[in-house]
């Protein structure tokens, strides 16, 4: 048995020493220089040339066109694998798809947020609105809506705390 791994090892040798290169540039150009897939070309050519050793049988002629003509047609039968399936995902899309369900998230709160809101008084939606969301100091808001500062501050507490109430009774739980 060990006389057959010989031969073998010869064989695999002596294809890689000869044609590997030559085999790995026109690889490269059936894969549009996707020096990865050239390579996996190569690879399952001359595992092939192994696999059929009468094949590569120098008394039956020229080796490099055999191998160059199963090349071709891995490359091809790849290209046609590729073209029929969907391409394989990278972690970006798993960034894009958990970055979407952060999206989805964040408006789902934003419209529990404003359906809470909605069932607020007129005044304390008012304030909150000043305050909260669109970033008013007191001093500020009291200006926007023409009510005194203390107003604003209480108005602001009773607001809260009926919003509190309003995102509870929506299943909102702090």
């Amino acid at each position: 048995m060990a006389p057959h791994r010989d031969d073998d090892e010869r064989l695999l040798r002596a294809l890689f020493d000869d044609h590997a290169s030559a085999l790995l540039g026109y690889a490269l150009r059936l894969t549009g220089g996707d020096r990865g897939r050239a390579e996996d070309v190569v690879q399952e050519t001359l595992l092939r040339a192994w696999r059929h050793p009468q094949a590569v049988d120098p008394r039956r002629g020229p080796v490099r066109p055999w191998l160059f003509t199963v090349a071709r047609r891995i490359a091809i039968d790849d290209h046609r694998a590729r073209t029929r399936r969907p391409e394989e995902t990278s972690d970006g899309a798993l960034t894009v798809l958990a970055s979407s369900e952060d999206e989805i998230e964040h408006a789902l709160q934003a419209w529990l947020v404003a359906d809470a809101l909605a069932s607020l008084s007129a005044p304390h939606r008012e304030v909150l609105v000043e305050t909260y969301y669109r970033g008013r100091s007191v001093g500020e808001a009291a200006r926007v809506l023409g009510v005194p500062p203390g107003t604003v501050k209480s108005r602001t507490h009773y607001a809260l705390a009926a919003l509190r109430v309003a995102l509870q009774e929506r299943g909102v739980t702090p």
